[in-house]
């Protein structure tokens, strides 16, 4: 885990950082839907789980720029990016109606990422342990598929003032409309790192990476 301490002098957003982390400690959240029906395809023609192609695309997103990547060490009040961001990506298990965190390490090499969250999904699917160890795993994003249903809204509720920068994103099922298969994508991040634009720009990210994926067969 490596990151680079921000200079809050001299950083880009250093007004709208302190109005939110002094005045307006909030976070804000949007939900969009994505067109996904290249993706399905590709994963079906291909044997892929479309879950962890998804799940790969997301965490390039979030690695792609340094605004995703921010962190807080309330220890020392210092504001820092990370090299890299991780999913943790969820396991539910039907017996018992819980979920399994699995920390899963971003790869920018496709076939390494995909073979590791395929294992690590197995892995995690052997225990009912919770298991969340958030203090040793710092730089991992939360990444939830709810796949019980294709929703329009949803909203993460955090405690007021809590300063929790990583990127907190769940989707959903995708559902046909048009001929199109559309899908549910909640994005939500601290407002002292991100505004509007910031949480949309993953949105067009997203559909920009989905078309370079599906381009070059495995």
């Amino acid at each position: 885990m490596n990151y680079k301490v921000i200079d809050k002098e001299t950083y880009y957003r250093k007004g709208v950082f302190r109005h939110f982390t002094e005045d307006c400690k909030c976070s804000t959240s949007m939900t969009a839907r994505i067109d996904v029906t290249d993706l399905s395809g590709y994963s079906k023609r291909t044997g892929t789980k479309f879950y962890i192609n998804f799940l790969y695309i997301l965490s390039k997103v979030l690695n792609s720029r340094e605004d995703y990547r921010m962190g807080y060490l309330w220890q020392t009040d210092e504001l820092i990016c990370y090299d890299v961001i991780n999913p943790i990506q969820y396991v539910f298990h039907e017996d018992t109606g819980t979920c399994t965190p699995v920390y899963t390490e971003y790869n920018e090499d496709y076939e390494k990422f995909y073979s590791a969250a395929l294992k690590d999904v197995e892995d995690a699917k052997k225990t009912r342990e919770y298991g969340l160890d958030s203090a040793n795993h710092p730089n991992w994003f939360d990444a939830s598929y709810i796949s019980w249903l294709s929703y329009d809204s949803l909203n993460i509720e955090l405690p007021d003032g809590y300063l929790h920068f990583p990127p907190i994103i769940n989707w959903g099922k995708y559902r046909e409309e048009n001929g199109r298969l559309l899908m549910p994508v909640t994005v939500r991040l601290n407002h002292a790192i991100a505004d509007g634009f910031l949480v949309a720009d993953v949105y067009r990210l997203l559909e920009q990476e989905i078309r370079s994926f599906v381009a070059f067969p495995l």
